[in-house]
C-alpha cells in the first residue's frame, strides 16, 4: 500500500534519527486526517476593514515601520 522509495525513504530517516518507524506513520496519518476532517457549522471569521484597498506598498511600509520600531532602526529596510 506503500510507495517503495517512501518507505525507504522512511526506514532511511528513522535509522538516521534514532527514531521508530511507527512515528512516521502516525504523523503522517494525523495529517491526512486533519487534511481531510470537513469542519460542520459557519466559521466566526472577523471581517477586517482598512478603509479601502491595501497595497503592497502600504504592506512594505508597515513591516518596516514595525521592523523598525522593534530594532530601534531608522530607513528603509526592505
Amino acid at each position: 500500500m506503500v510507495d517503495e522509495e517512501y518507505l525507504q525513504i522512511v526506514k532511511d530517516a528513522a535509522a538516521r534519527e534514532g527514531r521508530p518507524e511507527s512515528e512516521y506513520f502516525r504523523e503522517a496519518f494525523r495529517i491526512a486526517a486533519l487534511h481531510a476532517r470537513r469542519w460542520s457549522g459557519d466559521w466566526d471569521i472577523p471581517a477586517l476593514d482598512f478603509g479601502g484597498p491595501v497595497t503592497e506598498d502600504d504592506v512594505r511600509e508597515a513591516v518596516d515601520e514595525t521592523v523598525n520600531r522593534k530594532n530601534g532602526a531608522t530607513g528603509n529596510i526592505i
